[in-house]
């Protein structure tokens, strides 16, 4: 198995789908960070990750947009043409553990406590 962890801002408030009769939480992480380009010059890149976990879960309320999480589960590359005809790929990430960090939005009942959540075991594919 691959695991890929990943410490970012949620992209926008997360969002809870039926899928065959599940529901599924979905939600973007976006991931910056800084590099050298090879003149030496400082650089900047954000890496968005597709996010889905299986729910219910009382996380869901907590995903807001801003907030910084913390994010592990089993990546794969999303393959496709974009809309001009071009090939392009998607980071995916079928999530089995999520944190809340401090320092993000609070939710709608005010709270803001770090917390973890593991996500309940797939029981078959998530399509994205």
């Amino acid at each position: 198995m691959i695991k890929l962890q990943i410490i970012g801002h949620v992209g926008k408030n997360a969002v809870e789908n039926d899928v065959n009769g599940k529901a599924v939480l979905n939600f973007t992480v976006a991931h910056n960070e800084r590099y050298k380009n090879a003149q030496g010059m400082q650089k900047e890149r954000t890496v968005w990750a597709d996010c889905a976990m299986w729910a219910p879960n009382a996380i869901g309320p907590y995903l807001l947009q801003g907030t910084l999480v913390y994010v592990e589960g089993t990546p794969y590359i999303d393959l496709y043409k974009a809309s001009d005809g071009t090939p392009a790929a998607a980071l995916k990430v079928r999530v089995t553990q999520v944190k809340l960090l401090p320092g993000g939005p609070k939710a709608a009942d005010g709270k803001n406590a770090a917390a973890e959540t593991p996500a309940p075991e797939p029981t078959e594919e998530l399509p994205f």
